[in-house]
């Protein structure tokens, strides 16, 4: 599907005469100053702007915006550097993790960016809420990684090496030191590559959140408005589109404060055109249920899970009891029913 957005909102286009220079340092780079450079271009002030590696002091302070180096983190005149002794700087709306260049960019300059993605204005809820999932989905991970922030709070070593992130992918752009040809234009033309790699997943990032992540929570948020109506206990659901309901379901419980917490929801399987009655988890990283389907009726097909349950036309229940068919939607919900009773 072609994307809705302007091809000049996501433009990177060649500086021409008069337009501002952003610096950063030259030499190795990392993911988080090849990205914050792509971003700050998105934005209306540094549209096209050229981009000045140096580590000079002199030539920093002539330029408009400078990232990553310098040891200056002053947004007011576009000093985004993150390495300087009590730099403790975060995105906040909740969120802990200190940031990098490319976080203080973002955190200064996302708006912009995912207005001009939505064509909204700023201010729009919508607006809003991208801007957060954005950070949550992509950018928090690369502020962390250029910090040296575990994932996780163990002393144990990983039971695996994982370099197929774009931090590590990015670092595979610096020169090899194999290269004859260590040159300041090899350099910069690597950290260009880097730039247009990082930027690309950052854009589809965002796309897939405008055009994907969006409308399914707005029809996750309809749904649970309307909840009422499939069942006075306001604990079960009904998808009038599928759509991906998993992780809107538990922040929108909790931005809602919906209690008692949904335990089941009900959406028609669109190859078979069956109805799935599927059991809430207890979290979105656990497998257990809020409220499995009976265990009477677990690993039970057709005819005996009907004669079982006394629900016509049942298909099936999971063995663990996450999630069970039926042919048609009043027996989805039916079972659903019955699964708050018994």
């Amino acid at each position: 599907m072609a994307s809705p957005i302007r091809v000049s909102a996501f433009s990177t286009a060649s500086p021409g005469h008069g337009v501002k220079r952003v610096g950063t340092h030259n030499g190795s780079f990392h993911c988080d100053e090849a990205l914050g450079c792509f971003m700050i271009r998105l934005t209306d002030k540094f549209s096209g702007a050229e981009i000045v590696r140096t580590r000079d002091p002199k030539v920093l302070d002539t330029l408009d915006a400078v990232l990553d180096v310098g040891g200056v983190y002053d947004p007011e005149h576009d000093r985004y550097d993150h390495h300087q002794k009590g730099f403790e700087q975060v995105f906040g709306h909740g969120f802990t993790t200190k940031l990098s260049s490319a976080g203080l960019v973002y955190k200064h300059y996302g708006l912009e960016i995912i207005a001009k993605e939505l064509q909204l204005d700023p201010g729009h809820p919508n607006v809003h809420r991208l801007f957060i999932a954005v950070y949550k989905s992509f950018l928090e991970a690369i502020d962390a990684i250029d910090n040296g922030i575990n994932q996780y709070d163990t002393d144990k070593p990983p039971r695996y090496v994982n370099n197929t992130g774009l931090s590590s992918r990015v670092g595979r752009f610096n020169l090899d030191w194999m290269d004859p040809d260590q040159s300041s234009a090899k350099e910069d033309e690597a950290f260009h590559r880097a730039m247009a790699l990082a930027g690309s997943e950052f854009v589809e990032n965002v796309r897939f959140h405008a055009q994907s992540w969006l409308p399914a929570r707005s029809i996750v948020m309809e749904c649970l408005a309307e909840r009422g109506n499939i069942d006075p206990s306001g604990e079960i659901i009904t998808l009038k589109k599928f759509c991906p309901w998993k992780l809107h379901l538990f922040e929108l419980e909790q931005e809602m404060e919906i209690d008692p917490p949904i335990k089941y929801v009900l959406y028609q399987d669109d190859r078979s055109k069956t109805w799935r009655v599927q059991a809430v988890a207890v979290s979105p990283d656990k497998f257990e249920s809020r409220r499995p389907l009976p265990a009477a009726w677990r690993g039970l097909r057709d005819d005996e899970l009907s004669k079982e349950s006394g629900i016509p036309a049942c298909v099936f229940v999971h063995m663990s009891g996450f999630i069970g068919g039926n042919q048609s939607y009043e027996g989805a919900l039916a079972m659903a029913k019955a699964g708050l009773r018994l």
